[in-house]
């Protein structure tokens, strides 16, 4: 349940935000492969980790973009939340997997983007993301496509600590 709200709220705050966004969502700084950014409106400030994947499968499927976020909306309590646009909406029921090394990390799925239902897995998947290389988050599309997208954490560490420190 704590999820399917995260993922209302998420929808309701990015539609709400989406008209004055690129007005007021600022790059701060870049780590490698990571970039943290921050969104100031009033009543509300949205902040971001983001990247994009290095490398896509299969390639030349017809896809949005696609980026891994871990998000702080200090107003709403939420100060390290990860999701994934995937670039497609995802089979409905399906779960979406984030492998980092020997560790592997179930998401559920909401449209085109997937969250993390337990906090403390949530945690865990933040700590495994400073701790590793790379990061596989593989998919399956409405229409039955597997997906899988690697991304480097290359400055995921500071750019979460950035998060934390400059958002909350």
């Amino acid at each position: 349940m704590r999820g399917i709200f995260r993922a209302a709220a998420a929808a309701a705050i990015l539609l709400a935000t989406a008209a004055t966004a690129l007005a007021q969502t600022k790059l701060v700084e870049t780590f490698s492969d990571w970039a943290f950014y921050s969104h100031d409106s009033s009543p509300t400030r949205i902040c971001f980790a983001v990247s994009a994947p290095q490398t896509s499968e299969p390639a030349g499927a017809r896809r949005d973009r696609i980026y891994f976020y871990v998000s702080a909306w200090p107003r709403e309590g939420v100060r390290s939340e990860v999701s994934v646009k995937i670039g497609y909406p995802f089979r409905k029921g399906s779960e979406a997997m984030i492998t980092i090394g020997t560790e592997a990390f179930k998401l559920f799925t909401h449209e085109e983007r997937a969250f993390v239902d337990d906090p403390i897995e949530e945690l865990k998947l933040i700590e495994a993301m400073k701790k590793g290389a790379t990061m596989v988050v593989q998919g399956m599309s409405e229409r039955g496509t597997a997906t899988k997208d690697t991304f480097s954490l290359a400055g995921v560490s500071k750019a979460v600590q950035t998060l934390t420190t400059e958002c909350n």
